[in-house]
């Protein structure tokens, strides 16, 4: 079988959907060595990183196209992919990021990561909601599959989309190899070069309204003022949509010399911050899975989270939990794990038994039933 997944979210530093295409990527093509996998994009992208852990061989099988057509990209899903999939032979495409081409000569698949852009339309750009509110269901309708990361965003998909159970399957993702508990004489130059200093809570995502660091920053400003506790807080991300009431807050709390942005951090420098931290901290109103969270559980760091959307489905009780507008609630967990021992040994164990629930190793091969799957219907139906 020949499979091209859109590699468009690799054409940039890195978030979430960036390490999911990488990861789904390499594993099909590690473990289902007889078939053959492209990732394809109209814009430049770094390939050697896809090897495991950045520094192995790449999978012969898998394979870069880099089609330079950037002056036509608002017509890539409608004219440009359609036309280099008519010349392709291609048994399945799968679009990693929401897309899947109108029009296309082999049947798709879709993963649709979150229904963040309908049902917390206030926590993006106008202009991309309204793209999205186009766009999301034309594209669930014409995938012959759609991915969902967790059970909640198969239920959204259903009751924003109108999408029937049956054609959505729930694959969970996997925290990377490379998140492993390292030890402290590993990680002390990597916190030096960015200015950490112990103990430090830390929180890893983009700075942006949905991640809810407004909320953290005040249950940090609490636990300042009102427990000796006297941790850095560190916020590892890049700048996204408006980014500035976070430091608006910051400025007006006086906390500039307590709150270290690092700005964004690349996956070789995370394994360190994550093993360091005494707590990691997902504030988060709304996930379609989550993966900080289970990269800080592989890390053997404990876990503090939201029980909004899919972060419960993730941590499990593997981590504390509290309302995401709640910062007195989120104080009083952080002075758990920062005052009792015992509290934070049982959920650096309960973490790190969680986050080995989930692999992608699981994800590639269910991934692949599902190729099969939509290729074999293809077939029947001619």
């Amino acid at each position: 079988m020949r499979v091209a997944l859109d590699a468009i979210p690799l054409a940039a530093p890195k978030t979430g959907i960036g390490h999911y295409t990488d990861s789904l990527a390499e594993w099909l093509a590690r473990i289902h060595t007889d078939h053959q996998y492209e990732l394809i994009s109209p814009f430049d992208f770094p390939f050697d990183a896809c090897g495991r852990h950045g520094h192995s061989p790449k999978p012969e099988n898998l394979s870069r196209k880099f089609i330079p057509v950037r002056s036509i990209f608002k017509k890539w899903w409608l004219l440009g992919l359609p036309a280099f999939l008519q010349i392709s032979p291609l048994d399945v495409f799968h679009g990693t990021n929401y897309c899947v081409p109108v029009f296309a000569p082999c049947p798709t698949v879709v993963t649709i990561h979150d229904l963040s852009l309908l049902a917390h339309s206030g926590t993006h750009e106008t202009d991309n909601v309204i793209r999205g509110r186009r766009r999301m269901p034309i594209m669930a309708r014409r995938a012959r599959k759609i991915i969902a990361p967790s059970e909640w965003t198969k239920r959204e998909i259903i009751e924003f989309l109108g999408i029937k159970p049956g054609k959505i399957q729930v694959i969970h993702e996997g925290a990377r190899e490379k998140m492993l508990p390292l030890p402290e004489s590993n990680c002390q130059s990597v916190l030096e070069r960015f200015g950490i200093k112990k103990p430090y809570l830390l929180f890893v995502g983009t700075i942006e309204p949905r991640k809810n660091l407004t909320t953290l920053i005040r249950a940090y400003d609490t636990l300042l003022r009102e427990t000796e506790h006297r941790p850095q807080l560190v916020l590892c991300g890049g700048r996204g949509w408006l980014d500035g009431e976070v430091f608006s807050l910051v400025e007006k709390l006086k906390l500039q010399e307590q709150v270290l942005f690092t700005g964004y951090v690349e996956d070789s420098d995370l394994p360190a911050l994550y093993s360091s931290a005494e707590a990691f901290i997902y504030p988060s109103l709304y996930e379609g899975f989550g993966l900080p969270p289970l990269e800080a559980m592989a890390c053997g760091t404990p876990v503090i989270t939201s029980n909004s959307s899919s972060l419960p489905e993730v941590v499990g009780k593997a981590g504390l939990m509290h309302d995401p507008e709640d910062h007195l609630a989120l104080t009083r967990s952080i002075v758990e794990i920062l005052s009792d021992k015992d509290s934070r040994e049982h959920f650096i164990r309960a973490g790190l038994e969680q986050a080995s629930r989930f692999s992608w190793d699981r994800a590639a091969r269910e991934t692949q039933a599902v190729y099969d799957e939509v290729y074999q219907q293809w077939k029947k139906r001619g």
